[in-house]
């Protein structure tokens, strides 16, 4: 089935951008490839958007598999008709076609089979007629009386013709259309507490109702984890009349003996079959929908924090701190190397913290350490004061610190890739080594972890595993591929997350490297075991080999468009070789017409676009663009916090309800989305992204509960005493 014209309309797109993305994509083309080099067949893209194109044709695509399936079975069962048929084309998610064959699916024992089996089908189908002349129902019924069967009276027959005709309004797909619809505009959800008194951080939700129409998400995710807690008591509520008169209004025919036996199977088909069912699958819908905004949250941040511009060209002190067994050191060089590791005690003896301040100076001076990153974990606040004075006692040397997040870094430490990198080091040190290395490149240090276990989300744990491992897989393949790699540094772990790039390819070239030297050429990847045609035309852009004589080599110029790079110099009255400095060359394109030049090199007017950007600067890192991480020399303590005080800060996590800050007191701050600006939004995200350096105040202190909440709206008013 063609699905252009759905997809277009739901991404504001032409009908041939879309046709060329699925071509792309059923041709086995990686997202940042097409996004990359093949921005003349789909009108240049971006890579979220294709994506997001990529997941809602293969969500289309199996909600077609499901109406084929479901239309077959029922042409199984001799039952399709053309009115089914054309229901089934109509239905537009998998609920309606599920409601569609529900009559026809195998049923488990219920009381309207149990009733069929005793004959009283015939018995249900007659009162379902409410004929005017009909005899009463109990008349009716005597005829089914049949001891044998376990009908032992009238009302026994009764009751189970009743069964039947509540099942059958219950298969009804049109009645459970519409009450979903009536449900979800009409209905409530209704928390209530599970145990009287008992305290949790549920509480706003003892006595809560709302609007399923007005729900937000992180509403529906905190009920959820406190019903599964056994906290909370949910349930949805709709005005039962309002319920109960779709069901009737489809099948009660005033005037006849049997319109009042037919309405009481319709008020049992809705209390005990249909409305439990719906409400259900409403729950559902809403955990889904939640889920779905959240992941989106996660994945945002979580680009955001990769895309975080790297502390270059600087060696880095990594402090993993602790208590008992002492904050763990690591020396790490420009390029990740690790030069020299330790231990010291700076909680303990006034003697240690001397020895431990001794240490690390000679440490500052012996490798020209010029930033210090702190893990966030235990005993951090403490590590921050002792880095802050030893920094304040250097005389004539700039050094700097940062806190860093450690959220990973233990899994991390524990990891098979872990021992493999470092087998001489314990968990603790490879910590320290990786705590330092995320504050000189976040990006490749980060892709060694799981990304759920990174901490910039909420509710991470309870989402859908699969669901959320793909599109945070989605966006690291994303910022990896946007950055680029190193082909002669890259780990196994970063070069796998290249496109087209496998893990078992990724080791190959790492195996190779170690055996045969750097690479020297892009073209050497050729040469590596089962990197065929078709990966390296995927990955080859996204490499960087900046040993290569080639100065293309160090760009993110494909090789496929080498032939056109070169003719394009050479047109711009440039010499090829030896030369990796190309002044004026936009200005000379600019003067031949970007168009007419890339016309004139066979080539579509975006390659040539990013072939002048990527000449001008080879080894560009987008991440240069964004504003440095701010450093400090300082610490400030909680207590130090007096409303109104205005200070600068990071942005650590972005959520629905607001934004967590780091101002430099251990405790991020909140700014709740009210008091993120002056205008209405509906999420922070539309303000704040993760790294973002701002201006906060403070508006109150909670030292006993460790809560700091602050605005970005100016400095409040403070009431004078």
């Amino acid at each position: 089935m063609d699905f252009t014209p759905v997809l277009a309309s739901q991404f504001n797109l032409q009908n041939w951008q879309v046709e060329k993305v699925t071509q792309l994509l059923d041709e086995g083309n990686t997202i940042p490839f097409i996004a990359r080099y093949r921005k003349e067949a789909h009108g240049s893209l971006d890579d979220q958007t294709i994506r997001a194109l990529s997941e809602k044709l293969e969500a289309l695509r199996n909600l077609e598999k499901r109406r084929e399936e479901v239309r077959t079975l029922i042409a199984g069962l001799d039952a399709l008709t053309p009115e089914i048929s054309a229901a089934l084309d109509k239905a537009a998610t998998l609920s309606e076609i599920d409601d569609i064959y529900r009559p026809y699916r195998p049923k488990r024992k219920t009381r309207a089979s149990v009733a069929k089996e005793k004959g009283l089908e015939p018995l249900a189908k007659t009162i379902l007629e409410q004929k005017r002349n009909s005899p009463d129902p109990l008349e009716l019924a005597a005829a089914y009386v049949n001891p044998e069967k376990c009908v032992e009276t009238a009302e026994d027959a009764l009751a189970g013709a009743r069964d039947i005709i509540a099942e059958q309004l219950s298969d009804d797909a049109s009645i459970r259309r519409r009450l979903r619809v009536v449900t979800q505009a009409n209905g409530l959800l209704v928390s209530k507490a599970a145990k009287k008194d008992e305290e949790s951080v549920y509480e706003p939700y003892y006595d809560f109702s709302q609007p399923i129409k007005a729900l937000a998400g992180h509403r529906v995710l905190a009920i959820d984890r406190g019903e599964r807690e056994g906290f909370l008591k949910v349930s949805i509520q709709l005005e039962d009349d309002r319920g109960v008169r779709i069901v009737e209004n489809t099948a009660v025919k005033e005037g006849s003996p049997c319109t009042e036996t037919v309405r009481e199977a319709a008020q049992d088909a809705y209390s005990r079959l249909i409305f439990p069912a719906i409400e259900r699958e409403l729950r559902s819908s809403l955990t889904e929908e939640a889920d779905e905004a959240a992941i989106k949250v996660f994945a945002v941040n979580l680009r955001q924090l990769l895309m975080q511009p790297p502390v270059k060209g600087k060696t880095a002190i990594g402090l993993d701190p602790g208590y008992r067994t002492g904050c763990k050191v690591a020396v790490v060089d420009a390029t990740g190397r690790v030069l020299d590791t330790g231990v010291i005690y700076i909680t303990h003896s006034q003697h240690q913290k001397e020895q431990a301040k001794e240490f690390l100076t000679r440490l500052i001076e012996e490798h020209n350490a010029e930033i210090i990153a702190i893990g966030n974990g235990t005993a951090s606040k403490e590590t921050e004061i002792f880095t802050a004075g030893l920094i304040s006692s250097l005389k004539g040397r700039k050094v700097s610190y940062m806190v860093v997040s450690e959220a990973g870094a233990s899994v991390y430490s524990a990891s098979k890739l872990a021992a493999q990198e470092f087998p001489q080091f314990d968990l603790t040190l490879r910590s320290a080594v990786s705590i330092a290395r995320r504050l000189q490149d976040p990006l490749a240090e980060l892709v060694k972890i799981d990304p759920k276990a990174i901490g910039v989300g909420q509710y991470q744990h309870d989402m859908p595993q699969k669901r959320l491992t793909e599109a945070l897989g989605g966006v690291v393949e994303d910022c990896v591929n946007s950055v680029g790699v190193d082909l002669n540094t890259a780990s196994p772990s970063l070069l796998e997350k290249v496109a087209g790039i496998s893990a078992a390819v990724s080791k190959n070239i790492v195996t190779y490297r170690e055996e045969n030297g750097a690479f020297h050429s892009r073209a050497e990847l050729k040469k590596v075991p089962k990197l065929g045609p078709k990966a390296f035309e995927q990955c080859a852009g996204f490499l960087r080999v900046s040993e290569s004589a080639n100065v293309l080599d160090h760009t993110a110029v494909h090789p496929e468009s080498y032939d056109a790079a070169k003719a394009l110099l050479e047109m711009a009255g440039y010499s090829v070789k030896g030369k990796a400095e190309f002044p004026g060359l936009r200005e000379k394109v600019e003067g031949m017409g970007f168009s007419a030049a890339a016309e004139k090199l066979g080539i579509g007017e975006p390659t040539l676009r990013d072939i002048v950007k990527e000449l001008l600067q080879p080894g560009r890192d987008p991440r240069d663009e964004l504003p440095a991480p701010m450093l400090r020399t300082d610490v400030m303590k909680m207590e130090d916090l007096k409303p109104g005080m205005e200070l600068k800060g990071t942005v650590r996590n972005v959520i629905d309800f607001g934004a967590f800050v780091d101002i430099g007191v251990h405790q991020d701050g909140l700014v709740h989305i009210s008091q993120i600006c002056n205008k209405f939004i509906k999420h922070p995200g539309e303000v704040l992204k993760v790294g973002d350096i701002v201006t906060v105040w403070v508006l109150s202190v909670d030292s006993k509960k460790g809560r700091i909440s602050l605005t970005m709206k100016g400095a409040p008013k403070i009431a004078l005493n």
